[in-house]
């Protein structure tokens, strides 16, 4: 089995749902998502995993950028997309992604046991 967390070690939800990992014996691969951006196909790939009809469903639409660059008022779906990629603060985080036997499937750790169900 192969887990992937997208992390932000400042936010206390992903310091959370790492933990909550951990103490479970799960070891993620940490990837630090505002140092590594995750591509426009890594985002896609993401959404629908999450079954998320909407890229604005995994922004964090309270933050500075998100207001900044008017997105309240674009619908263009690949034009979220493309601000998340550049600025990956927009993000919701964290993201884990968990490849088995079973396939891929990804949970949004908010709250941090939302993930919990991916190793069910």
């Amino acid at each position: 089995m192969k887990v992937v967390m997208w992390h932000n070690p400042r936010c206390s939800k992903s310091r959370q749902t790492l933990q909550l990992l951990q103490e479970r014996g799960i070891e993620p691969e940490i990837r630090k998502y505002l140092e590594d951006p995750p591509s426009a196909d890594e985002i896609r790939e993401v959404l629908k995993l999450l079954g998320f009809s909407s890229a604005r469903e995994l922004m964090r639409t309270k933050e500075k950028e998100y207001r900044e660059l008017g997105l309240k008022d674009i619908q263009d779906e690949e034009k979220l997309i493309a601000a998340m990629v550049e600025h990956p603060r927009l993000i919701e985080r964290p993201v884990v992604i968990v490849e088995d036997e079973r396939g891929r499937r990804a949970a949004l750790g908010r709250p941090p046991e939302n993930v919990l169900k991916l190793f069910e």
